[in-house]
């Protein structure tokens, strides 16, 4: 299922990802003109406005997308606003495909959180296999930093707060626990390393 915003919306595009057998939800713009060909029923508890199945009606866009559409009105009461989407999917509830459109936003803040926490500004390569090893790179730290968060339980402290503690950090000889609590720690095992020595005694 592609998800985009109202700026992808080009529904030559949409209808090229309908003989794909792909499925796309997208928000409308305010010009968007559609034709109602019946509605079905909702539950407006949840958000829904109305769900329709619509077709177009202005030429170019109707030449571009020839086939039926469904339009969704959900009004977000988080941000209190109005939201309309259109999509090919014809059988998921109203309520799934304004979720699904709610987490879009939801990935987008995971990747500007990684854009400005993990310095991302420049990449080091332009190759497409550089800036591919770059951005996993950064998600593989995310996601690391994010497993010691939840194994250490560090609720109080933020995921840009370890990352910065352990920028400054990263080669000294302490347990992450010590670093990022600020706790005691028994180091009972660092007088009887398990590693060779370099010079005999």
């Amino acid at each position: 299922i592609y998800i985009m915003d109202r700026g992808y919306l080009d529904f030559e595009r949409l209808y090229s990802l309908q003989r794909r057998a792909a499925f796309f939800i997208v928000r409308t713009k305010k010009n968007t003109v559609l034709r109602r060909l019946y509605s079905m029923p909702i539950e407006k508890s949840s958000g829904i406005r109305c769900d329709q199945i619509v077709v177009p009606t202005v030429f170019y866009t109707k030449k571009g997308y020839p086939e039926k559409l469904r339009r969704i009105k959900y009004f977000d009461s988080d941000i209190n606003k109005r939201l309309t989407f259109i999509t090919n999917q014809f059988t998921l509830p109203a309520i799934t495909i304004a979720d699904l459109y709610r987490y879009r936003w939801q990935v987008e803040l995971f990747f500007k959180w990684i854009k400005q926490h993990l310095r991302i500004k420049a990449f080091f390569g332009t190759s497409e296999n550089a800036v591919k090893t770059q951005i996993w790179i950064a998600i593989s730290v995310y996601v690391l930093v994010a497993i010691v968060k939840k194994r250490l339980r560090l609720e109080e402290i933020t995921l840009y707060t370890i990352l910065q503690i352990l920028s400054v950090t990263l080669f000294e000889k302490s347990s992450l626990l010590e670093v990022l609590t600020m706790s005691e720690y028994n180091y009972s095992n660092v007088n009887n390393p398990n590693q060779l020595n370099l010079f005999d005694i």
